[in-house]
C-alpha cells in the first residue's frame, strides 16, 4: 500500500459508524461530554448542521470559535467542527498541551484554496516588479495557514468581514495599495464602502498570473484576489427582483461575500454576526430575505417563528464541505481522541508568522 493509499484509509470513517442510529450516535456524544468534561470542547461553526450543532459548547464565526479554544486552556481537545482553515486558526492561537481535531479532514473551504502559497509567492514578486515596496497584503481569515503566515512575514493583517473595513482603512495608513485575498468580493465590497472607486481597482488572476485591468496600472489602490465564496457567489441580482416583486415589504439582508450589484441593491449587507443579530433584534412580523449559508438561514427560521424569513435564492444549497462534518464523523472523532486520525498541527515556522498576522489585526481592529 503507498503512503497516499495508506493515509486516505487513516482518514475514512469506519462503516460502523454510518450503520449506528441517531440515538446511539447522540448518546455516545452525551457519553464522552459527560465523562471528559472540561477536558473537551467542541466549538460550532454558524453553517453547520444541527445533527452537530446541538453539541456544541460555543457557536460563532471562525476567529471567535478559535479564540474561544484558546481561552478554554482546561481543554485537552478542541473538536472543531468547521472546515480546515478554522481548525489550523485553533492549532496557531491555542498552546502546546492542547489538540485541534477536525472531524473530516475532507472538510475544506472552496475560497481558502483559491489562494495557495506557490500561487502567492508568484504573485507577490511580479506584483513588486509593477508597484515596487507600496502594497501590504491582508488576507481574510478564510485562508490557508500558510497564506496567513506569507501576510504576517510580509507586514500584513488578517482581517474577518466584521472588521474589514477598520483593518482596510489601517492598511492604508502603511502603504499605498492592498493587496487583499483570497475573497475578491469582500474586498471589493469593503474597498468600495471606505470610498475607493471600483476603476481603482484591479483583479490578480493566479491562473493566468496577470492583472485583470484595462487602465494604467500606477491609478490601481486594490489589488483582489480571483477568489470567491461557492455559496455566497451563488445569490444573484435575479434572486432580488424576484424577491422584490414577490415580497415587496421584505427587507433584504446580505453577507459581504456576495457579489458587489447583490450588496448595492441589497438593503443591509454584514458579517454573520450582524445577520444574526439584526434578525434578533427585528421586530415581530417584520419579513426578510438572507443571502447567507442554508443551515444558518433555516435555524433562523426556526428560531424566530414570529418574523416571516426566507432565503434570497430558494434554490440554495448548504455549504457542502462544510456538511461533511456530520453526526457519524463527530462521533469517530470523539472515539479516536487518543490517536493522530483527523489532528491538525500548523508547523511551528508557519505558525509564528501566521499569529503575527491574526495579532496585527486584534492589535488594529
Amino acid at each position: 500500500m503507498s503512503i497516499l493509499a495508506a493515509m486516505q484509509k487513516n482518514m475514512m470513517i469506519p462503516e460502523k459508524y454510518k450503520q449506528m442510529s441517531n440515538e446511539e450516535l447522540e448518546a455516545r456524544v452525551i457519553e464522552v461530554k459527560n465523562r471528559l468534561g472540561s477536558k473537551l470542547f467542541i466549538p460550532g461553526h454558524h453553517y453547520q448542521k444541527d445533527e452537530v450543532i446541538q453539541f456544541a459548547d460555543a457557536t460563532g464565526d471562525s476567529l471567535k470559535l478559535a479564540q474561544l479554544s484558546a481561552e478554554n486552556t482546561e481543554a485537552e481537545y478542541i473538536v472543531f467542527c468547521g472546515v480546515h482553515f478554522m481548525a489550523e486558526t485553533a492549532d496557531i492561537l491555542t498552546n502546546d498541551n492542547q489538540k485541534v481535531i477536525l472531524p473530516d479532514m475532507r472538510a475544506g473551504c472552496s475560497m481558502a484554496d483559491m489562494a495557495d502559497i506557490d500561487q502567492t509567492e508568484k504573485a507577490w514578486e511580479i506584483l513588486q516588479g509593477i508597484f515596487g515596496d507600496t502594497i501590504l497584503p491582508l488576507t481574510y481569515v478564510n485562508s490557508t495557514a500558510a497564506i496567513k503566515s506569507f501576510v504576517g512575514a510580509h507586514g500584513g493583517a488578517c482581517v474577518t468581514s466584521s472588521n474589514a473595513e477598520t483593518m482596510v482603512k489601517w492598511a492604508f495608513t502603511q502603504k499605498e495599495r492592498i493587496l487583499f485575498l483570497p475573497d475578491q468580493h469582500l474586498g471589493r465590497n469593503t474597498a468600495a464602502d471606505l470610498g475607493v472607486s471600483l476603476d481603482e481597482m484591479a483583479v490578480w488572476n493566479p491562473i493566468t498570473n496577470k492583472l485583470e485591468y484595462e487602465a494604467d496600472p500606477l491609478k490601481i489602490k486594490v489589488i483582489l484576489w480571483k477568489g470567491h465564496c461557492s455559496v455566497h457567489e451563488n445569490f444573484t441580482v435575479q434572486n432580488i427582483h424576484d424577491t422584490r416583486s414577490q415580497y415587496p415589504n421584505m427587507t433584504i439582508i446580505v453577507h459581504p461575500e456576495c457579489r458587489r450589484e447583490v450588496v448595492e441593491l441589497s438593503d443591509m449587507a454584514g458579517s454573520t454576526s450582524y445577520i444574526i443579530n439584526a434578525i434578533e433584534n427585528a421586530e415581530p412580523g417584520t419579513e426578510w430575505a438572507i443571502g447567507t449559508e442554508m443551515n444558518l438561514v433555516n435555524r433562523l427560521i426556526k428560531n424566530h417563528p414570529d418574523k416571516k424569513i426566507i432565503s434570497l435564492n430558494p434554490a440554495m444549497c448548504p455549504c457542502l464541505t462544510m456538511n461533511r462534518i456530520d453526526l457519524p464523523h463527530l462521533v469517530w472523532s470523539l472515539d479516536t481522541l487518543e490517536e493522530t486520525k483527523n489532528t491538525i498541527k500548523v508547523a511551528s515556522d508557519i505558525a509564528k508568522n501566521a499569529k503575527l498576522s491574526l495579532d496585527r489585526m486584534l492589535k488594529n481592529s
